[in-house]
Formats: C-alpha cells, structure tokens, sequence
C-alpha cells in the first residue's frame, strides 16, 4: 500500500498529503545534518555508560531508604559523564522540571540572596516558584529577593542591563534556554556561555543556573560544557527518551549538587537515600534512546515550521533558522485555530485519539490553558504533543514525536483540521 493511502485511512486528504510532501522534498539536507549530530549524541551517550560499567546489576529495585543502590548510583555518573560534571542528582523522587528547578534554586539561594533572570521573564510555573505571583513557600517568602533584564527588541542580551543588576547580593543566575510560552528564540549553547562568561567576570563566584529542558542533544554540546554550574531538566522530555515515567536530573558542581540532595531529601542524608522503586531499567534504556528520539522530535519541529510558515503564519524559529530546542511556535492569530490545531494533534495520537482537548484552567498558569498529549507517560513533553495559553497572539507551542514519523502524522493532522474548519486553505 502507498503512503497516500494510509494516511487517507487516517483521515488526512490528499490535498493535505500532496502539500506535506511538496515541503517535505526541500528538507533533507537539514534532516542529514540532525542525523549527524544524533549519531555524536549517541555515542556519547554509550561511551559514559561503557566507562561506568553499566551491567545488569544495575537493573535491579530498591526500596526503602535505598541505601547502596548500585544501578542509582551508576546512572548518575553516567549523567554526569555525558554532560561533563563534577556530579549528578537524577531520581524518580524529582517529580518534573519545576520541581527540579525548585530544588536547584532553594537549595543554593539564602535568605537575603538575590536571584537575577538575564533572559527576561521566566516560564509561567515558576512564577510562583520565585515568588512574582505571591505563592506559599516561594523564594521570596523566605527572603530571597527577584531581579529581572527584559531581552532586547531582537530578542538578544541586554549586556549593559546585566552588568547593572549584578550586585553585592546577588548570588545565582538563572538562564532559560528555551522559549516557555512566548515568542522569543531559543539560545544557542554558544551564546550560553558568551553569556555565562560575561556574568562571571563581572562576579567570579556567581553560580550560573541553566533550565535545560526541551533541549538535551540537540547540539552536540550542553550548557554545562560552557560554564554551567547547573544544568536541570525533566526526565519526561528529551533525557528520558519518552521511557522514564517520572523523575527529573541536576548536573553540575560537587558542591551545587551535594546542595540540592540535601534539599531533594534531607540535611545530612543527601544522595544516600532514595529507593529507585524498580525503574531504573527505563532509566537507562531512556537516556540510550534520547538522542535518536530527539533527532525524530527536532526533524517535526523543523517540518512544522516550514508548513505553516509557507501558509503564512509566524513561526518562531522560523523555517531556516538553526535549532536549540524542539519546540516550534506557531502563532494563529485566534482561539479557534488554536483548538482546532491541537484538535489535529491529539486525533493524531496513538493514546486517546478520540478526545477532543478545551481550554481550562490550570495550576501555575494565569491563563486558561489547551493542552493536546495522547502520551503513554502523563504530561510527557517528548511524545507528540502541543498546547498554550488562551491569550495573545495565540501561539500554539509544538513538541515531541518518539518517532518522525508520528510527528510527520501529528503535523499533517493539524493542518487537515484547520482546513476542515475553513481557516486555511490550500
């Protein structure tokens, strides 16, 4: 059976099939390029599993207080391996990004520290983390204190802001690699750390916190190799390659780290507890996978923008612009379209295809929220999904896909509901 016909028996036209591969016969070479750089991802990933010694030992659960978990303990080195560090905290106990980021943050902010944000404002959930929207337990309750440089017009660092905020109190810096729910570009692991060495030699010992979520391997080097003392992710978006179901990962400094296992569990216990509860095996077999599911994911986002892009919606990136992320922002200029384009997404899921996503009120947002996700993992950032806030401009934010092929399907269905409900036309 021809491709045409299976999609058709999926519910895409043959208009909608025919436009696709007409965008997508102009894309190879940038699909060569991600597969380059996936396969240096891979073997880094297999080298620092090799050097650790990772065996079937490590497989096996724990429960408890977990002491001496072998396969625990290996993982993070391994982690810390691949990313370059001094050590790694990567535990199922971490339940997302925000708690990571959370744990990150409190365990290195004292009362009377400032926390700057050189990238503007950050993602909606930490908000409330920090303190901006007034939250129990935020930092600022306990006396840290917020300082923020908006971005430039052109979306770049206002190094002269920068320079005047950084003061005698302040002691982390927290940068936001990807774009959260706005329109701005996604920074380079070079501009990363033209920005982290800039910062450290205005203040030396000024710790530089990286959120790294949504962009693990798509370079081939990550902030921490550049000047991170952390860098902090969900283990249900790229590092877990769409097989870990919970957990999340902070990679850095000795002493950053050490800090974060005593807030994660308690002063004087650190890294030394923490049951595994028997996942370890996707754990692993997870961070094996994430560069070629990263690479699947990186090849829909870079489809995405150049279908809507030619039916002339702001993309952000744009369809020629290098990749630092695997979200694609597509601005759609109204509620219905929204709906409608993550309608397509959701109809095109292997899990609960035959929901239809509404708007609603979530935790952390101050906006009502669509979110479209058939995933086998809740809440996972790197299978096909897309979502966004109910507000101007009506972006829509597009993510994941385990393999192309599902993102190739997710993306088409997309376009096929906005033509079904006459808000483009081919």
């Amino acid at each position: 059976m021809d491709p045409q016909s299976i999609y058709q028996q999926l519910g895409i036209s043959a208009k909608v099939f025919q436009f696709g591969e007409g965008i997508l016969s102009g894309l190879r070479p940038r699909f060569d390029e991600i597969d380059q750089n996936a396969e240096t991802n891979q073997a880094k990933v297999i080298g620092a599993m090799q050097r650790n010694r990772v065996s079937a030992q490590c497989f096996a659960a724990t429960t408890g207080y977990g002491y001496d978990d072998v396969g625990r303990d290996v993982l993070e080195r391994v982690y810390a391996d691949t990313f370059h560090t001094e050590a790694a905290l990567v535990r199922p106990q971490i339940t997302c990004g925000t708690h990571a980021l959370t744990v990150a943050l409190s365990a290195n902010l004292k009362p009377g520290d400032e926390l700057l944000s050189p990238v503007g404002r950050p993602y909606d959930t930490l908000e409330e983390v920090i303190g901006i929207r007034p939250s129990p337990c935020s930092l600022m309750e306990y006396g840290v204190q917020y300082r923020q440089v908006d971005l430039l017009p052109d979306g770049t660092f206002d190094y002269e802001g920068i320079r005047a905020a950084i003061n005698e109190k302040t002691a982390l810096v927290t940068i936001q690699r990807s774009k959260g729910y706005q329109t701005r570009p996604t920074f380079s692991v070079k501009q990363i750390g033209e920005l982290i060495a800039f910062i450290k030699q205005i203040k030396p010992g000024l710790k530089c916190m990286v959120d790294n979520c949504y962009g693990e391997f798509v370079e081939t080097t990550e902030p921490s190799d550049v000047g991170a003392d952390m860098t902090v992710g969900s283990l249900i978006k790229n590092p877990g390659g769409g097989l870990a179901p919970i957990g999340g990962y902070i990679v850095g400094t000795q002493e950053c780290v050490s800090r974060c296992a005593y807030r994660l569990s308690a002063p004087g216990l650190g890294q030394e507890v923490g049951a595994n509860l028997g996942i370890l095996p996707a754990f692993y077999q997870g961070f094996f996978l994430a560069p070629t599911v990263v690479a699947g994911a990186l090849k829909g986002a870079i489809f995405a923008a150049n279908i809507y892009e030619r039916l002339g919606f702001r993309v952000v990136p744009n369809s020629t612009e290098s990749r630092h992320d695997i979200i694609q922002a597509v601005e759609l200029g109204s509620p219905e379209a929204m709906i409608a384009f993550c309608t397509g997404i959701q109809a095109a899921a292997p899990v609960d295809s035959y929901v239809r996503p509404e708007p609603s009120d979530m935790p952390g947002y101050d906006a009502k929220v669509i979110m479209a996700a058939g995933a086998f993992v809740q809440g996972s950032s790197i299978e096909l999904s897309a979502d966004g806030p109910i507000r101007e401009p009506y972006a829509v934010y597009f993510q994941g896909g385990l393999t192309w092929y599902h993102a190739k399907l997710g993306i088409l269905m997309s376009l096929q509901k906005l033509v079904d409900a006459g808000i483009v036309t081919l």
